[in-house]
């Protein structure tokens, strides 16, 4: 999808002001609501924009031990465990991936023991022939995205 100047500054917007409204944002960005709220429309049916909701913080509801675990399947068996993961609440992501393992996910825990638990559970689930795990001791840059539509921006603009 092609991506222009105002759209990055629309979605710079969306990113530093979340809870502004249509009009207020149509009034900073100096142009009509009816083309801000078209702009809006198709970031969102092109999948650009993909949810509205607030951004929560795990540690902030008690899990504040965060790991990244690898899981290797049975050949075969990838999306019946794709699907068993979803039921495990601890794990806020999972991704297909290449490389050592077949899947990694990202789960979140009260403390280690806890964390243990959730592992155990991994471990015993059909088709999870092994796991590998990585423990975060801190965030150095967090999930963002503004850097890269500015940058697509700034690409934008020089076409």
């Amino acid at each position: 999808m092609a991506v222009d100047e105002l759209d990055t500054r629309i979605l710079r917007l969306l990113l530093e002001q979340p809870r502004t409204s249509v009009r207020e944002y149509a009034r900073i960005l100096g142009v009509a609501r009816g083309t801000l709220q078209a702009r809006l429309d198709r970031l969102e049916r092109e999948g650009v924009i993909t949810g509205t909701g607030p951004a929560l913080s795990a540690a902030a509801l008690g899990h504040p031990v965060l790991a990244f675990v690898h899981i290797e399947v049975t050949q075969g068996h990838l999306d019946d465990v794709g699907d068993e993961l979803a039921a495990v609440p601890e794990i806020v992501e999972a991704f297909s991936i290449t490389g050592g393992g077949d899947l990694l996910t990202r789960v979140v825990a009260r403390d280690n023991a806890h964390l243990e638990d959730v592992i155990q559970k991994l471990i015993s689930l059909p088709g999870v022939v092994r796991t590998r795990s990585e423990v975060a001791l801190r965030e150095r840059v967090p999930h963002r995205l503004l850097p890269l539509v500015e940058s697509i921006g700034r690409a934008a603009a020089r076409r």
